[in-house]
């Protein structure tokens, strides 16, 4: 369908529905879905594989008072989907606890410790969040205890699968649940929907004490923001209602760390790049059962000691990862493999809870598939990372006889190996890139919603933009792309940022270039600019700015 029959069954003006058209929205009725579509449209969870094992067996749970161990992962996602089940399981009455692993102990995954701590303490049933889905050996542990185990995780599934109690996972195959790109908290609230359903249907709800579980949804959007996924279909859904219950602020827990990292509107740039971050710090260099303890923290006093102390960790974990990111750089430049199609290092200088998002800079930095490995004592601990077109969970399974365990997706990844194998690792890891992409792969693009004039920018074309929201992965902000323009009054501002107006046909614009200041003596002549339309507000006053994403010489 072309944008400009989509503009006028929708209402919207014609830059608005390419913008949507470039997103896959190809009809009036997925645009109406995707503008106006609430919790109403929720696929049935019970189309998930093997959820409706999971739910009989919790019922027997709630319903006899059995422990279950909630078993979560280190991350946000991990955390979050661990407090969203935790909190929402006592809700119903259940006799809940929960274990999170120690990064630099227990290592990624279902913990053996947790197996026998729920066999030791009573706890009959062991439900995971955002792992487990690769745990042969611990499932394998847990049938030897008598633990029925419960899975629920968004990672690659293995083949085969671990023996367990069940098994519910959207990309497992056979799988009828629509969409399949959820985040380890998404696939935990429908295991909530689905467990509330059947309590309902059997009469366990009585005299209006049924939970609503869209109090929960805080937690959801904040996991899956964090976990970058994509920001459409179910996901988008989830986390607009979400976003809105963060901005709300009902727990003591978010609140306190709002305060701490000095946010006032929640967006899905502060839960990624300041909330998360604060929150992750928690499972790279301490436990993160921290950041559960403050999402289900009821006071506010302690929930602000437990952000201040989160916030402190992330001051360490910047510092420790500048300096990873640091030696990894120098090393890079040293030997100097331009050639290389992936980038592998390992270091035992290295702490490994910060090798993955130093992974992630240096993808931004030389558009390659990463991999850092912490070595000690002889093992390593890597994290990956990756660029389009290369799947790194299958690039794993062909390296596999090189490892001794692997788990993830398509652009992250983690791994274990023997320090001796690293090298035979690498060279393979190589290879696959090679069968993969090809040159041009290797060229870092900016994907973006077309050409505009600026005559076409106004105050309503930046509200109707907004209805797109919220942006994430899967769902960019909307940037745009006009040529030769002529640039004026350019200034340095803050510590690294660019002022200036552009001007168009008669049309002008003031512009702010965030980080760009060193750049300032390619602004000469006509350029043509990548921008992000936005309104801002001084004094009362509203008025459009474009925040500039990228820039070049007209017609370079």
């Amino acid at each position: 369908m072309e944008f400009l029959p989509l503009a006028q069954s929708l209402g919207l003006t014609p830059l608005t529905a390419r913008t949507l058209l470039l997103r896959g929205i190809d009809s009036p009725e997925s645009g109406k879905e995707f503008l106006e579509g609430g919790l109403s449209r929720l696929p049935d969870p019970f189309l998930l594989k093997d959820m409706d094992r999971a739910v009989d067996r919790l019922i027997r749970a709630v319903e006899s008072g059995e422990g279950i161990l909630v078993h979560g992962d280190y991350d946000v996602d991990g955390i979050t989907g661990t407090a969203l089940l935790v909190e929402t399981l006592r809700a119903f009455g259940a006799h809940v606890e929960y274990f999170l692993p120690l990064r630099l102990k227990d290592g990624y995954g279902l913990a053996g410790s947790a197996m026998e701590r729920a066999s030791s303490q009573g706890f009959p049933v062991v439900l995971s969040v955002d792992c487990g889905v690769s745990a042969h050996v611990e499932a394998r542990q847990a049938a030897s205890l008598g633990l029925d185990l419960i899975i629920t995780d968004h990672h690659q599934p293995p083949d085969p699968l671990p023996d367990a109690c069940a098994i519910v996972n959207p990309l497992r195959p056979g799988c009828l649940f629509p969409f399949k790109k959820l985040a380890g908290v998404g696939v935990a609230f429908f295991l909530l929907v689905a467990l509330r359903k059947a309590l309902r249907e059997r009469g366990f709800f009585k005299e209006g004490n049924e939970p609503d579980l869209r109090f929960g949804l805080d937690l959801v959007a904040l996991g899956t923001i964090a976990d970058v996924v994509p920001l459409a279909g179910v996901n988008r859904l989830l986390c607009r209602a979400g976003l809105a219950l963060l901005d709300r602020g009902r727990r003591p827990g978010i609140d306190a760390l709002k305060e701490a990292a000095g946010i006032k509107e929640v967006t899905c740039g502060a839960v990624a790049f300041r909330m998360a971050p604060r929150l992750n710090a928690a499972g790279r260099l301490e436990d993160a059962a921290l950041g559960v303890e403050l999402l289900l923290e009821g006071s506010r006093e302690r929930a602000m000691e437990t952000a201040r102390l989160l916030d402190g960790f992330n001051k360490e974990r910047q510092r420790i990862e500048a300096e990873v990111l640091r030696q990894a750089v120098n090393r890079l430049e040293e030997e100097g493999n331009e050639d290389q199609r992936t980038i592998v290092l390992a270091d035992d200088r290295w702490h490994p809870g910060v090798i993955g998002i130093v992974a992630s800079r240096l993808v931004e930095r030389y558009h390659r598939p990463v991999v850092l490995i912490a070595t000690e004592n002889g093992r390593g601990k890597g994290s990956a990372r990756s660029i389009r077109g290369f799947h790194l969970f299958k690039a794993l399974q062909e390296c596999q006889e090189y490892l001794l365990g692997f788990g993830g997706h398509e652009y992250a990844a983690g791994m274990t190996l023997d320090s001796d194998k690293i090298g035979l690792f690498a060279r393979n890891f190589e290879q696959s890139a090679h069968r993969t992409l090809e040159e041009k792969d290797l060229l870092p693009s900016v994907l973006h919603d077309g050409e505009v004039l600026l005559s076409e920018i106004n105050e309503d074309l930046v509200k109707e933009l907004a209805l797109l929201s919220p942006f994430g992965a899967g769902n960019p902000e909307p940037a745009f792309v006009a040529q030769g323009l002529r640039l004026q009054q350019i200034r340095p501002v803050g510590e690294n940022h660019l002022r200036f107006i552009a001007r168009q046909d008669g049309y002008t614009f003031p512009c702010i270039a965030f980080g760009m200041a060193e750049r300032r003596a390619e602004l000469e002549g006509e350029n043509d600019l990548l921008f992000t339309p936005f309104l801002n507000e001084w004094k009362g006053r509203i008025s459009v700015e474009l925040r500039i994403r990228d820039f070049r010489a007209a017609g370079a």
